[in-house]
């Protein structure tokens, strides 16, 4: 760290059991644990959906069910996960973290031994608890540990997310497919690892609590902007989320779909055009946040939404160069908005980092999901490549972004 780092930085006191040396360093050792629990979780997260043939086939199950299960999943980490950050927000509960992870750990488990139906379902109940309790938790705590570098905090934490969903399906097709569904219980391993860390991070995370409530009271005290004006701007943060979800359902979902019906691909060439866009998402991810903390949250949300306009509007009418081509500058633009979004509307409504983490983490879920879902729909009602004409439209909305507040400079003061 360099001297003109804020001073929480330096002040932090070291992980248990570290050395006094590293004091220095233990906001980026929390930063790096918070990011890898992340990768570990979404990772484990995403092994349920990556298995379905194999569930469907041994289980004999149909369409519906499978729907059953995702709608269990979606309901018990999206919907739960505001209510889970409103709770502490008021009762800081240190070794949540630890707790989320042991509820994935065991929906690993129950999934791995499932013998029913109904199993499956308490599997996957459990599976999103523990995501409902882990993601508004870890953001709460990667706030604690920005040094007022609130964005690049967010992007290091989101990107471990990102690469998290990218390796769990590849798990799957690796050793779950070949080992067959007790080879599950293994991953829980993976978990345990997850929960040791935590438990530590938790144990960090006591001490800070109360320099951060001092720190948060000096922003709090500060002119509140006008209730009106606060509902107005989530409404308008949630109406992006749309856009931005939407897109990207549009692309995690179908991509491989509209390139082997459009162009004529094989399968495996499709799966590396998809591993581009994923790889331009994660850099996207990384690279918003610290933009955002550099020159402004507000311009950063405009341009990540709208600035993906021409070349979403472009790529249903490019050929198959050019929609490669194409898929690079969206999958960066469009992955840059969402940790500047958290972060603003943390900032927006200062005391509330769990209850609104919580929100728009749960929003991403179940946005995702209901495009998904949707867009599939439309799919089967018209055609992929009018879905991608259709969905070219979405970043528009992200004009209503010049509506937003403008109240950073005012809060940078405050720190």
């Amino acid at each position: 760290m360099t001297q003109s780092a804020p001073a929480i930085e330096t002040n932090t006191p070291p992980l248990p059991g570290a050395p006094a040396s590293t004091a220095g360093r233990t906001v980026v050792a929390i930063l790096a644990a918070i990011s890898f629990c992340h990768l570990l979780n979404d990772m484990l997260q995403a092994l349920l959906p990556a298995i379905y043939p194999m569930l469907k086939e041994s289980f004999a199950l149909d369409f519906s069910q499978i729907g059953l299960l995702t709608l269990t999943y979606q309901c018990t980490a999206s919907i739960l996960q505001p209510l889970v950050g409103l709770y502490t927000d008021h009762r800081p509960k240190t070794q949540a973290l630890a707790v989320g992870m042991s509820f994935t750990m065991a929906g690993l488990i129950t999934l791995a031994f499932a013998g029913s139906f109904a199993t499956l379902l308490a599997a996957a109940g459990l599976m999103g608890i523990g995501s409902s309790i882990f993601h508004p938790e870890s953001s709460r705590v990667a706030r604690l540990a920005s040094g007022g570098r609130h964005g690049l905090a967010q992007s290091v934490f989101q990107v471990g997310g990102n690469l998290g969903s990218a390796i769990g399906p590849l798990l799957a097709a690796f050793f779950v497919l070949a080992g067959g569904q007790s080879s599950i219980a293994w991953f829980g391993l993976a978990a345990l690892l997850g929960i040791v860390v935590l438990w530590n991070v938790g144990r960090w995370y006591r001490g800070q609590r109360k320099a951060a409530a001092r720190r948060s009271a000096t922003i709090a005290d500060l002119p509140a902007l006008a209730r009106s004006r606060v509902v107005g701007a989530l409404a308008i943060l949630i109406a992006l989320m749309f856009s931005k979800f939407f897109y990207l359902a549009s692309i995690s979902s179908y991509y491989t779909f509209y390139l082997i019906h459009k162009f004529g691909v094989s399968v495996q060439a499709s799966q590396i055009y998809l591993f581009v866009f994923l790889g331009a998402v994660a850099a996207g991810t990384i690279a918003g946040g610290p933009i955002g903390d550099r020159f402004g949250r507000k311009h950063v949300i405009w341009f990540s939404i709208l600035g993906a306009l021409p070349f979403t509007l472009a790529l249903p009418y490019a050929n198959l160069f050019w929609t490669a081509i194409l898929s690079v500058p969206i999958g960066l633009i469009l992955a840059s908005a969402f940790s500047v979004m958290v972060v603003y509307a943390q900032e927006l409504v200062p005391g509330k980092v769990g209850a609104i983490s919580g929100l728009f983490f749960g929003l991403a879920f179940g946005m995702g999901g209901v495009g998904a879902a949707v867009l599939g729909w439309m799919a089967d009602v018209t055609s992929i490549e009018h879905v991608y004409r259709i969905c070219s439209y979405l970043p528009a909305i992200g004009l209503l972004a010049a509506f937003l507040p403008g109240f950073e400079a005012r809060r940078k003061r405050a720190r």
